[in-house]
Order: structure tokens, then sequence, then C-alpha cells
């Protein structure tokens, strides 16, 4: 599969050293399979007056399966919410993983991820 990822630069060797703590899965490169997805994120940076670079990957996801401890969520629910908690709590749940697959929780959940937080619904 081809996967992207927006950046401010050329990523030829992805390394997590770079990726910023907290987020969705832990610390870590993210990429997607959505490329409108990838291009917004370079539009960010361009917003910034920064350069905007669209990276494209070709990520073989049945062999990684097979090398490595792979966690994939199908599904937005509650164990992936719990998980993105964790993660945005500082856990290092996600360090029991080489990989996290899944939906990453956009503008569009995140009122869902506090209610869910402060225990009301």
């Amino acid at each position: 599969m081809i996967v992207y990822h927006g950046s401010y630069c050329i990523v030829d060797n992805p390394h997590v050293s770079f990726s910023r703590d907290a987020l969705d899965f832990g610390k870590g490169f993210y990429v997607t399979r959505i490329k409108e997805q990838a291009i917004n994120w370079t539009n960010k940076f361009k917003r910034r007056g920064k350069n905007g670079y669209l990276n494209i990957y070709k990520l073989d996801i049945d062999k990684v399966k097979e090398i490595y401890k792979v966690r994939e969520f199908l599904s937005y629910d509650i164990e992936w919410l719990d998980f993105i908690l964790g993660c945005r709590a500082g856990s290092n749940i996600y360090l029991q993983y080489h990989m996290v697959v899944g939906g990453i929780a956009d503008d569009r959940v995140y009122n869902t991820i506090e209610l869910y937080q402060d225990n009301l619904i």
C-alpha cells in the first residue's frame, strides 16, 4: 500500500526521535493512506511560512505484521478511545507495540473525547 506523510521537510529515513510526546498513538512516525490528509498537513506548514512536502512511501503491512507486533484499531470504540487518552496523558502503553494502526482523533471527535474523559458519556 502507498502511505503519505506531510512534513516541513523531505523525510528519506523516518525516525521516531523527531516526534512529539503525548500524541494519539504515542511518540512515533505518523503516516496516512489518505493523500488529502497528508496534503492538509503540508498546508499547515506553508501557512506558517515553512516549506511543505508530501512524502510518499510503499508499506507492505502484511510483511510488517509478520515481523513486528502491531496493534490495529478497526473502529472508533472504547478500546481505541482509552488507548488515545492514555497516550495523550503520557502513558507509555504504545511501547508494547512496534506499530499502531487506526484513525486519529481529529476535531470532529475531540469533543466526544473530552466528554468521555470527564465521565459525562
